[in-house]
C-alpha cells in the first residue's frame, strides 16, 4: 500500500488530491478524522477547482468498480418489427373472426380458434421473449404460460333446451339475425348471447337463441341422462317372506362439526326386509367390515334371534372373512348390480333419517372426536326407537314392532330358508362359471396388481368381472386408477369396483371405436358417396409440404364435427401423417398435436382425452 502511495503522488499530484478530498467525504459521515481541504490544496500544490474537477470524476470511476446488491433490473426489450407483425397478425385475425375475444368487467375470453392462432404464431416467433410475445399478442403472460404449459379448466357448458316452436312472421327478421351472426361468430355461446342483445339489439334471451340455433341444426345443445323408464315398474319385486328372514344393510355418511372442525362418520343400518324395522346399528370413522358385524350383532341383541339371511351391497368390505364368522348360519346375500330397489328398505329408512336429522355442532374443548361420536350413536338410537314405533298406515295402524313380533310357523321357516339358499348357491354357481371362463393368466396379472394396489377382494368376485374384459382395457384401466391415486384426484372411498367401472368404461369406449373403424374400412371398400369427399379432403390435406400444419388441420378438422364416423377418420389420417414421420419425431409430434386438441374447449374434456388416447393407441399399439 505505501508503495501504491508513493506512485501516485509521483506520477500524478491532482490524482492524489482528488483521492484525498474523496476519502475526506467519505470518513465525515462515519466520524472518522480527516485532513481539512487547505491542508489538502496546500500539500499537493494543485489548485482547488481542479481538484474537485478531479474528485468528481474519481467518484464516478467508484461507482462502476462494483454493481449494486440484489438482480440487476432487467431491461424491456426495444420493440421490434417482429412485435409489430405479431401485433398486425392478431388485429387481422380478430377482425376476420368477430367474437373471438371477448372481455367484460371481470376477465377476458378466447375461442378456440383464437387459441389455436397464438399456438400456431408462438411457435413460429419461438425466438421472440415470451414477455414480449404476450405484449405483441395482447394476452396476460401468465394466461399464456397455461396455454404453453397445460391445458386450463374448461368452461361450464351452457344449458340445454327443447326445439323452438315456429316463430310469428314479426320475428322471422331477427331470427334470420341471429342466424346470420351464428355463422360468422367464433366466440362462446354465452358471449354470443350478449352480443345478439347488446350489439344487435334483438331483445331474445339465451334459452330463446339455443332452441332457434338447433331448431335451425347449426347448434347442437349437450343433453343429459335420463333416469330409467322402468324405476316405477320394478317397486315392490323384492321378494319377502315374514319378519327375520332377511335383512338388509347398508352404510351412510353423516358430518359432525365440534368446535369448527369437521368430522364425518358412517352410519350403518340393518333393516328388516318384511317390516322395514330398524334392527341395528353402528356408527363408525368408516364404512367397513367392523361396522356391518356391529350393527348385526346390536340387531342380534334387539330381535333376540339371527336372521335366515343378510343382504349387503357389493363393498369388499362386506364380505370380509370376518364378516361371515360373525353371521354364522345366517347366509349372506350381494346386491343386485344397478338395481337400488334391492335396498330400498334401508334407503327409505335413511330418507326418514334425513329428514329428521338436525345439524349435529358442537363447541367443547375436551376429547372432540370420542364426544361427536358419542352424540351421535345417541341420535341414531333415540331415531331408530322412534320410527320403530311409529304407526305405519299402509300396514293397518301397525308399528314395526308389533309387525316384527308376527311369529312364522315352521313351514314358512322352512320354505324361506330353502329359497334363500338356493339364490346364494345360484349366485355361487354363476361367480364359479364364470371364473371358469377367465383366461388365467389375466387372472394372475389382476392377482399381482390388487395385492400391489392394496385393492381387497376377498371372494374375488371383481376380479372375475374385470377378466372378462380386453387386456389392453384392464392395463389402460389400472394405470388409470394408479395415475389418480398418485395425482391425488381418486375420488375418497374409491376400491376395486371403481377399478371395475374404469375397465367397463374403456372396454366399451373401445368396442366403439373398433366398430366405427370397421365401418369406415367398408365404406371406403365400397366407395361410398358419402365418404367419396371425405378422401378427398384428405388427399389435400395430406399432400402439404410440411407436417405441423399438415396435424394441425387433421386435429382440427376432427375436433370440428360431431360426428363419430368423421372424427374417426381425422384422427385416423393424424396418425398416419405421424407414423410416415421417422420415430424419433413421433414424441414432439403427438405432443404437439394433443396441445392443440386441449387447446380446443369447444368439446368436452372427456372427448379431448379420448382423442388423444386414440391417437396414441395407434402409434404404439399393445398387441
Amino acid at each position: 500500500m505505501l508503495h501504491i502511495a508513493n506512485k501516485l503522488r509521483g506520477v500524478c499530484p491532482i490524482a492524489t488530491a482528488a483521492l484525498l478530498l474523496l476519502a475526506r467525504n467519505l470518513s465525515e459521515p462515519l466520524g472518522l478524522p480527516a485532513p481539512a481541504v487547505a491542508q489538502i490544496i496546500t500539500a499537493t500544490g494543485v489548485s482547488r477547482a481542479a481538484a474537485y474537477e478531479w474528485a468528481d470524476k474519481l467518484a464516478g470511476l467508484v461507482s462502476t468498480l462494483a454493481r449494486p446488491r440484489g438482480r440487476p433490473p432487467k431491461l424491456a426489450a426495444a420493440p421490434s418489427d417482429n412485435t409489430a407483425q405479431l401485433t398486425q397478425a392478431v388485429l387481422g385475425f380478430v377482425m376476420r373472426h368477430p367474437g373471438c375475444v371477448h372481455r367484460d368487467e371481470h376477465r377476458q375470453r378466447y375461442s378456440d380458434a383464437f387459441r389455436r392462432f397464438v399456438l400456431e404464431q408462438r411457435a413460429t416467433h419461438a425466438s421472440l421473449d415470451v414477455e414480449a410475445f404476450s405484449a405483441a399478442v395482447g394476452v396476460p403472460l401468465g394466461t399464456l404460460k397455461d396455454w404453453l404449459r397445460e391445458p386450463p379448466a374448461p368452461p361450464a357448458s351452457e344449458s340445454s333446451s327443447p326445439a323452438a316452436p315456429e316463430a310469428p312472421d314479426a320475428e322471422r327478421a331477427q331470427i334470420q339475425t341471429v342466424l346470420e351472426a351464428w355463422q360468422r361468430w367464433d366466440g362462446s355461446f354465452r358471449d354470443f348471447c350478449h352480443h345478439v342483445r347488446r350489439e344487435l339489439h334483438v331483445p331474445f334471451g339465451r334459452a330463446l337463441v339455443s332452441r332457434i340455433l338447433h331448431a335451425h341444426g347449426v347448434r347442437r345443445p349437450t343433453r343429459r341422462g335420463r333416469r330409467g323408464s322402468d324405476e316405477l315398474a320394478l317397486r315392490g319385486a323384492f321378494r319377502t317372506f315374514f319378519p327375520g328372514a332377511q335383512w338388509v344393510g347398508d352404510g351412510m355418511q353423516v358430518p359432525v362439526v365440534v368446535d369448527g372442525k369437521r368430522f364425518t362418520f358412517n352410519v350403518e343400518l340393518h333393516v328388516d326386509a318384511h317390516t322395514a324395522a330398524v334392527v341395528g346399528s353402528s356408527v363408525r370413522e368408516q364404512e367397513d367390515a367392523a361396522a356391518v358385524t356391529i350393527a348385526f350383532e346390536q340387531g342380534v341383541a334387539t330381535t333376540d334371534a339371527p336372521p335366515l339371511a343378510l343382504l349387503v351391497d357389493n363393498r369388499p368390505s362386506n364380505h370380509a372373512p370376518e364378516v361371515d364368522a360373525v353371521l354364522g348360519d345366517t347366509i349372506r346375500i350381494r346386491a343386485t348390480l344397478e338395481r337400488p330397489q334391492n335396498k330400498g328398505h334401508v334407503e327409505g329408512a335413511f330418507g326418514l333419517f334425513s329428514q329428521v336429522l338436525p345439524p349435529l355442532v358442537l363447541d367443547t374443548r375436551d376429547g372432540v372426536q370420542a364426544l361427536a361420536q358419542g352424540f351421535l350413536t345417541v341420535v341414531v338410537q333415540l331415531w331408530a326407537c322412534t320410527t320403530n314405533h311409529r304407526p305405519r298406515a299402509n300396514r293397518g295402524g301397525r308399528s314395526r314392532v308389533e309387525l316384527y313380533a308376527e311369529q312364522p310357523s315352521a313351514e314358512q321357516i322352512e320354505q324361506a330358508r330353502h329359497e334363500l339358499h338356493e339364490i346364494a348357491a345360484r349366485q355361487e354357481r354363476a361367480r364359479l362359471t364364470l371364473e371358469a371362463r377367465r383366461r388365467p393368466e389375466v387372472l394372475a396379472l389382476l392377482d399381482a396388481h390388487f395385492d400391489r394396489l392394496g385393492l381387497v377382494d376377498p371372494e374375488r368376485h371383481i376380479r372375475i368381472a374385470i377378466a372378462a374384459y380386453p387386456l389392453d382395457a384392464i392395463v389402460a384401466a389400472i394405470a388409470i386408477f394408479e395415475g389418480k391415486r398418485l395425482a391425488g384426484t381418486l375420488p375418497d372411498g374409491a376400491d376395486a369396483r371403481y377399478l371395475n367401472g374404469i375397465v367397463r368404461n374403456i372396454a366399451a369406449q373401445a368396442e366403439g371405436e373398433h366398430v366405427t373403424r370397421r365401418m369406415l374400412e367398408l365404406r371406403l371398400e365400397a366407395r361410398d358417396r358419402m365418404l367419396a369427399p371425405l378422401v378427398a379432403a384428405r388427399e389435400v390435406v395430406c399432400a402439404g409440404p410440411e407436417t405441423a400444419p399438415v396435424c394441425a388441420e387433421c386435429v382440427d378438422r376432427a375436433l370440428a364435427t360431431q360426428s363419430p364416423l368423421e372424427r374417426a377418420f381425422w384422427l385416423d389420417a393424424l396418425a398416419d401423417v405421424i407414423r410416415a414421420r421417422p420415430e424419433q419425431e413421433h414424441a414432439g409430434l403427438l405432443h404437439a398435436a394433443a396441445r392443440r386438441i386441449h387447446a380446443t374447449f369447444a368439446v368436452s374434456v372427456r372427448e379431448r382425452h379420448d382423442a388423444v388416447r386414440v391417437v396414441a393407441s395407434r402409434l404404439v399399439p399393445l398387441a
